[in-house]
């Protein structure tokens, strides 16, 4: 009698390691690990990534291309220093295309995904609560970056995606400045729009949870420049 074979299952393919390397480089400067204006060395990311230079190499040069990081000659990189004119840019940017994420995922959501959601927010709810900076950039982030994976339109999420590498580092700073009990959070009137399958509501609650973000930044940029 012949004994049966057991299909065995091919093991889920491993992430890169030059992906890996990029990720965590990406995620130091999306939620403000490095500060605006710091200078990023090869030797100084292989120590924080305990990563080879090959890799890092490559990912610095991915993540200038994706103007999170900028090369200023003499092979010089540092973290961009955002500017008020960049964050009016940043502003009218980010207000094209995420109010825009948000009606388009607001018509195709559905309950278990707003669920998900809703822990999500209420996991940055106790960071505020607790004064974790990190803990808020993070789930902030997450928060954004689950909505718009359900609005089914990839390109404009990736967009999306680059102008948050820009507006991480200086969300970090007004954080440390203002705290976390004073940050802006529309995210129940998206939630309450998504719930409703309202896009025309998903996208002003998106529109004005940008906008005051945005004016909270250019405040403390305004405040900074002004020091010097």
């Amino acid at each position: 009698m012949k004994g049966t074979i057991e299909k065995v299952q091919p093991n889920p393919p491993q992430t890169p390691v030059h992906e890996q390397v990029y990720q965590k480089i990406r995620a130091q400067i999306l939620f403000g690990e490095m500060a605006p204006g710091q200078a990023v060395t090869i030797q100084g990311l292989t120590a924080s990534v305990n990563a080879g230079m090959t890799p890092v190499r490559e990912a610095i040069r991915r993540l200038i291309s994706d103007g999170a990081l900028t090369f200023q000659g003499n092979r010089r990189v540092s973290v961009p220093v955002l500017t008020v004119e960049d964050a009016s840019e940043l502003n009218f940017a980010r207000k094209s295309i995420e109010p825009e994420l948000s009606r388009r995922a607001a018509l195709n959501i559905t309950p278990a995904e707003v669920a998900e959601l809703t822990r999500i927010d209420a996991a940055l709810d106790a960071a505020i609560d607790a004064g974790d900076v990190p803990g808020y950039l993070s789930w902030n982030y997450q928060f954004h970056a689950t909505l718009y994976a359900h609005a089914n339109a990839p390109i404009l999420a990736e967009l999306a995606d680059r102008l948050w590498l820009r507006f991480g580092p200086s969300l970090r700073v007004v954080c440390g400045r203002m705290g976390t009990q004073n940050l802006p959070d529309w995210h129940k009137d998206i939630l309450t729009a998504l719930r409703a399958n309202d896009p025309v509501e998903a996208a002003k609650a998106m529109d004005r949870d940008i906008g005051q973000g945005i004016e909270q930044v250019t405040a403390v940029l305004r405040i900074h420049g002004e020091s010097h």
